[in-house]
């Protein structure tokens, strides 16, 4: 196959060369990208006169053409090709003749693929927006349905102060709804056209970018055509997001492992994602948490990769550029396949509500309630933290939760605690009492849940 840039050499490339510089086998998933650019392309030169009625007529229909044939099977991308805009091209050509040779006039392959990567990145942060927005609705149910379902919220993986589950799933919905602006952010600041930088100082044709970028839905052209054909950094801001929504998956994973064991068992993850052992018949694995948790290093890998590759490269392109797309394909496809899975798991789980509050109970969670009470009775809170420090000493010796010791036993400890401490101690009163802006009390949950109903309501208008 003849390159499109043969005209230059007087030798064959060698075949190895040939297949090492060859991105088709990866970049042929822009092919949409690819032609809908060319289109607009194709257009904006009639426009300006550049190509006749009738060329700019033949091309928009040998492109539309090719699309049509590519989406309902009747034409395969083969491997001949050296990436997916020669394709497209050089298929042009082979159907409409010597018009689709006028298809690349004003333009590089520099600001060819700048543009595609945009408009497919453009793409997939509003895939990825919505599959936030389903794991965020998802996450919103089981606030809703748990502000009663008390649980123990935890410090250094101690159990450290009672809480609600659904005040324990809302720190996840503020996670992920600041991924979700994040995705926001970059496809705002990326909205901008490359399209006629040329290879890198734009071109002596009587281009109209900023019709270019109208039709391409883009807020304007980029302003220096050597950035224009050498930005990778919303790439780079992609990874980086994509790294950050894996590490919030991986969190949550780690903590549903957790919950899922034996010592815990806060949590029943359904069959559908879980898997057994080939020689221990009792098991039930948690598979998928773990596979999201793992797979997290390998989206931190990417963003590490593209980093690296873009840190010592001069103005303006140059082919290592084209490392680009194979990272940054495979940290979508993790992360977009990720978030389904997740969603999926998190809709189908059981909590155990019961184990829940028991965990509360013997893992002295209402002891700085025990400690506040004391205050409340006047005693310097240093001295109230001693006292209730010895009272979980002698629950440990016993083998007793606080609510559970008699009045002479508290007494014992500190002639301080009278029958209200019953009611000071318990768990329900240790959550609904706080209710502070962010705490996991009835009234301030409501607040949150309400906000957090008007934001999706927002973001899926």
């Amino acid at each position: 196959m003849a390159q499109l840039w043969g005209g230059r050499f007087t030798r064959k490339t060698d075949e190895l060369v040939y297949r090492f510089n060859a991105s088709l086998s990866f970049d042929r998933r822009l092919y949409a990208q690819d032609i809908r650019g060319s289109l607009a392309h194709v257009k904006m030169l009639g426009k300006q006169g550049i190509l006749t009625e009738e060329e700019t007529k033949e091309i928009t229909e040998g492109l539309n053409g090719i699309l049509e044939d590519i989406e309902n099977g009747k034409q395969e991308i083969t491997g001949e090709y050296e990436d997916i805009h020669s394709f497209v091209e050089s298929v042009l050509t082979d159907r409409i003749g010597e018009a689709g040779k006028k298809l690349h006039t004003g333009r590089s392959r520099n600001d060819q693929v700048a543009l595609d990567m945009k408009l497919y990145i453009r793409s997939e942060t509003e895939e990825l927006q919505s599959l936030v927005r389903e794991l965020l609705t998802e996450l919103l149910k089981l606030m809703e349905k748990h502000t009663e379902t008390i649980m123990p919220g935890f410090t250094h993986l101690q159990k450290a102060q009672p809480v609600t589950l659904a005040h324990h799933l809302g720190a996840y919905f503020e996670m992920f709804r600041r991924d979700n602006s994040r995705f926001a952010d970059i496809r705002k600041r990326m909205n901008t056209c490359p399209l006629g930088s040329g290879a890198l100082a734009g071109t002596t044709y009587p281009l109209d970018r900023d019709y270019t970028a109208e039709l391409l839905g883009f807020d304007g052209p980029t302003l220096n055509s050597m950035d224009g054909v050498s930005d990778r950094d919303y790439l780079i801001e992609l990874l980086s997001a994509l790294s950050t929504t894996m590490m919030h998956l991986s969190r949550f994973c780690e903590e549903i492992i957790i919950w899922n064991s034996n010592e815990y068992q806060f949590v029943e993850i359904d069959d559908g994602y879980s898997t057994g052992s080939s020689i221990m018949p009792q098991k039930k694995n948690p598979d998928i948490a773990e596979l999201i948790r793992g797979k997290t290093g390998r989206v931190y890998g990417a963003l590490m990769g593209m980093l690296t590759t873009m840190k010592g490269i001069p103005l303006a392109y140059n082919k290592d550029m084209q490392e680009d797309k194979e990272m940054v394909f495979d940290a979508l496809d993790t992360v977009k396949g990720c978030l389904a899975l997740f969603t999926g798991m998190l809709s189908t789980m059981k909590f155990q509500k019961e184990r829940m509050l028991e965990s509360c109970r013997h893992g002295f969670t209402n002891a700085t309630d025990a400690a506040d009470y004391l205050v409340n009775h006047g005693v310097p809170f240093r001295d109230a933290h001693g006292i209730i420090g010895r009272l979980v000493l002698y629950c440990i010796e016993k083998n007793k939760a606080l609510d559970d010791l008699t009045m002479e036993e508290y007494k014992a400890i500190s002639p301080v605690f009278e029958e209200d401490i019953y009611d000071a101690v318990s768990m329900e009163t240790c959550v609904q009492k706080r209710n502070t802006v962010g705490a996991p009390g009835p009234e301030a949950m409501k607040q949150v849940i309400q906000k957090c109903r008007e934001y999706l309501e927002e973001q899926n208008a």
